[in-house]
């Protein structure tokens, strides 16, 4: 068994005696690997306490100084690149494969915010001829982090690198499903000089670490990616202390095949979008709408090149489809497969235990064939590797299914004509439009979702209004008369 995980505050572990214990599953084994320690609310107030300390001294740094720190951060991270993406694909179950570049995508987060910080600008107003306004830009105060447990470093970096950009200090809460490799990420950001306090880590479960963090008193923001209920119960927390929250949300995205597609570019992207990750991704094109004068090929050809994906050992390089993360997701997944059969949804392919893995949170793809796109394998996130097909007559209908749900994270469009890109792009509601591509993420663009996918936007400007305070200062140019009271 490893060494218990504990929290990190001020650069170290805190001792791993005493407190309530959580083991660490290894998915692709279900062998306990670790155990987790859970940070009761006096743990957490000492991490808070340790990031407030740390504010004025980092908020108050010259961005190029605290920049010189980000970028050491980023070379540093990328030099342990397959260390994390190992201690990643043990945790998680995702293919190392495909693991491997997110590291570099990690690293990144920091050098990149690191560029927007050093282009912050306030703005002057000289219209009034008597006075001199202008604004500037402050670090807002301790955030409290939280960050999921389908890609932990991928995820957790975004929200690390945003908050601690613009001079503020931060607590993480990683999932207490997948903890290890955040850990390890934030000692190795103390290695490449980052100052005690300014990112301090506890561990536990949402209910008990995350509840005591989103509710302190001394939390001045909160930022969470990770499940729409959850994500309601901060929000609600957060409005009760006027504390503003970002979140990013789930997803029940649409990928509108369009009849004049790129058929093998089409059947290449919707195969990843749904499939990457383990399928545990809230961007997946679960929803697979295919126009009819295509749909037997396309649904027939995807389904043939389902059934071949290399599902193996995270760790094993030709592996594209490992375990799910825990037991309790994998048969949250597998109850989708009789809620689909009641409601007439063909399920085509996918739901077994593939052949030679016996042990493990292993799990066939699934490929389903909705009727319509009122069953709930098409209205509910299942998050996880369930493709459900829907067959659409034109690109109206298709739009008006892609809208027809209560998410609004991204949508896929896969078309060679450009008023059928561009109709899909200003008729869809969800905040990032793919259009022959995957999953491609511009750090500098915001990133988002309408209704019940989240609120507020990850990206350059946006996250420097969030993680950031306006002020307007106005200086008299001139003596100017001042009321006298009581003269």
């Amino acid at each position: 068994m490893s060494e218990i995980v504990t929290s990190l505050i001020n650069g170290r572990r805190v001792a791993a005696d005493g407190g309530h214990q959580l083991p660490v599953v290894d998915p692709a084994s279900e062998a306990v690997t670790g155990v987790l320690r859970e940070a009761d609310a006096a743990e957490v107030d000492a991490a808070v306490s340790a990031a407030r300390k740390a504010f004025d001294g980092w908020s108050n740094m010259s961005t190029d100084r605290r920049n010189d720190i980000l970028y050491a951060i980023d070379s540093h991270l990328r030099a342990h690149g397959d260390e994390l993406a190992e201690l990643e694909a043990r945790t998680t179950g995702l293919p190392i494969a495909g693991i491997r570049p997110l590291m570099d995508r990690a690293a990144e987060n920091f050098r990149r915010f690191a560029e927007v910080a050093s282009t912050v600008s306030g703005e002057t107003y000289t219209q009034n001829a008597q006075f001199l306004t202008y604004t500037t830009r402050e670090a807002k105060g301790v955030g409290a982090l939280i960050a999921p447990w389908n890609a932990p470093l991928a995820l957790g970096s975004m929200r690390l690198a945003t908050c601690i950009a613009f001079g503020n200090t931060c607590v993480l809460k990683p999932s207490e499903q997948t903890p290890e490799s955040t850990v390890r990420m934030v000692e190795l950001m103390h290695e490449a000089g980052l100052p005690e306090g300014v990112v301090n880590i506890v561990n536990g479960r949402g209910s008990v670490t995350g509840e005591a963090l989103t509710t302190h008193a001394d939390i001045d923001m909160i930022g969470f990616t990770g499940g729409t209920t959850t994500g309601k119960r901060i929000m609600a927390a957060a409005g009760a202390a006027l504390k503003p929250a970002i979140l990013e949300l789930g997803g029940k995205s649409a990928a509108i095949v369009a009849p004049d597609a790129d058929l093998d570019r089409a059947i290449d992207g919707t195969l990843l979008a749904i499939y990457a990750s383990n399928g545990q991704q809230c961007l997946g094109g679960s929803r697979i709408l295919v126009h009819k004068s295509i749909a037997d090929r396309f649904i027939a050809e995807f389904v043939a090149r389902a059934r071949k994906i290399r599902i193996g050992n995270p760790l094993d390089p030709q592996t594209e489809f490992g375990p799910l993360a825990f037991q309790g997701h994998r048969d949250h997944i597998l109850s989708y497969i009789d809620v689909a059969r009641r409601e007439g949804v063909e399920v085509l392919c996918g739901g077994e235990r593939p052949a030679g893995l016996d042990k493990g949170w292993y799990v066939e793809p699934i490929v389903a064939l909705a009727p319509n796109n009122r069953t709930r394998v098409c209205q509910e996130e299942i998050f996880g590797p369930f493709a459900t097909f829907l067959i659409y007559s034109d690109l109206d209908e298709a739009i008006a299914i892609a809208n027809d749900s209560a998410f609004g994270l991204v949508s896929y469009v896969w078309t060679r004509d450009l008023s059928t890109a561009m109709a899909c792009s200003r008729r869809i509601r969800a905040g990032t439009i793919w259009v022959n591509t995957p999953m491609m993420r511009e750090l500098r663009a915001p990133f988002g979702g309408y209704r019940e996918s989240g609120v507020g936007r990850d990206g350059a400007r946006h996250s420097a209004d969030f993680f950031t305070e306006a002020k307007t200062t106005s200086i008299p140019l001139e003596d100017t008369a001042i009321r006298r009271l009581g003269a």
